[in-house]
């Protein structure tokens, strides 16, 4: 086994780990990645060495506490994260509605942050670290949206469509033409596509090299998002941008004739 596949079956291992499995035998994870058991336990055993893994007294594993303290650091060192939260707690305070955080890795949504609403009802599908396909969230849209179609159509090839309600968005043709409508509007709408009876609106985070580098979401119950949707949409616009400022994007003038 070579290195570089040594790497990739320990983050494989690492990635079986969930809020709803927390802990696995050596045994179900050579059944769970189709390895023999010899090299399931000799992954783990050095992931536990490592602290990465610690091992129960009842013979399974959990993450180890090294994760923690190696999650800290790339949380206090995302430059997006830091300048955002402080955006996200004032509109917490102003809305009283939950507010999410998130980038693109490897063709996923990854929530980097959340600040629970003070009249929200909670959402249980996303939290920090948490990953979700790109087609079917308001923050996956916008980050799809800055992308080049060759890619996002690789992104979909990879992860699929899957459908979480009867809103979600299950074709390529019509996630493009979303897509094209998001890029024209500069920020996506998520109606009740992820889970019934709750919507999110989101806008696009920049960098100093105006790439598109997070997104920026309200999840507000259905009822209050419809009545109230043009509110919700400009101060998470507004949110946004001002983020994006704070991280030295500096918009494009447009050229007077």
């Amino acid at each position: 086994m070579t290195v570089l596949s040594t790497v990739e079956k320990a983050c494989k291992v690492l990635e079986l780990f969930t809020e709803e499995k927390p802990e696995w035998r050596v045994t179900e994870i050579a059944r769970a990645l189709d390895i023999p058991k010899s090299s399931a336990s000799g992954i783990v055993s050095t992931l536990a060495q490592q602290g990465l893994l610690r091992r129960m007294p009842n013979a399974r594993y959990r993450l180890g506490w090294r994760m923690l303290a190696m999650s800290e650091v790339l949380l206090k060192s995302s430059d997006f994260r830091q300048e955002a939260h402080r955006v996200m707690k004032q509109l917490v305070a102003e809305y009283g509605e939950t507010v999410h955080l998130a980038t693109l890795e490897q063709g996923k949504v990854v929530y980097v942050n959340k600040l629970e609403g003070t009249r929200a009802v909670r959402v249980h599908l996303t939290g920090l670290g948490r990953r979700l396909p790109a087609h079917c969230s308001a923050l996956g849209k916008v980050l799809l949206a800055y992308q080049s179609w060759k890619e996002v159509v690789r992104i979909i090839e990879k992860e699929g469509m899957p459908a979480f309600t009867p809103h979600t968005i299950t074709t390529l043709d019509a996630l493009e033409r979303e897509l094209i409508q998001v890029r024209r509007q500069g920020y996506a709408i998520d109606n009740e596509e992820v889970a019934l009876e709750l919507c999110c609106v989101a806008a696009p985070i920049r960098d100093v090299t105006r790439k598109v580098v997070a997104a920026m979401s309200f999840s507000v119950p259905a009822y209050r998002f419809h009545t109230n949707v043009g509110r919700y949409k400009e101060a998470i616009i507004r949110a946004c941008d001002k983020v994006s400022k704070r991280l030295g994007y500096v918009e494009k003038r447009r050229k007077v004739c």
